[in-house]
């Protein structure tokens, strides 16, 4: 059995491409995530304040792990201009094992990589 514990999709829609590379280096820079897909041309649907709305936005799916979970929801949060961003993460059950070890490997862990400084 391949254990895929600590691995999360998280999705955020951002207004623009330009926010959304924003969003995405800031989140890489950082090491909160492995990898950023934008996804240009998303209509989203929606009730906000009391309407129905409709706009055009860029999806923006994250990789990460369960130690940098909130830290990203925190950098996404700060720097959206959204009054109300979309974050949601979703936990991967499954996936291919280099592929998810990579995202592991690929975002820094705070406690560990203090530990390996001593």
């Amino acid at each position: 059995m391949r254990s895929r514990a600590g691995v999360f999709l998280v999705l955020v829609t951002a207004p623009d491409p330009k926010t959304a590379r924003k969003l995405a280096k800031a989140a890489l820079e950082d090491r909160l995530a492995a990898c950023a897909n934008l996804v240009p041309g998303v209509e989203s649907h929606y009730w906000w304040e009391g309407k129905l709305t409709k706009d055009s936005e860029v999806l923006v799916l994250f990789k990460t792990t369960v130690s940098r979970l909130n830290a990203l929801e925190k950098l996404i949060i700060s720097k959206h201009p959204y009054e109300t961003p979309e974050f949601i993460a979703i936990p991967l059950s499954d996936g291919n094992k280099r592929y998810l070890d990579w995202i592991r490997e690929s975002v820094i862990d705070p406690e560990k990589s203090r530990e390996s400084a001593y």
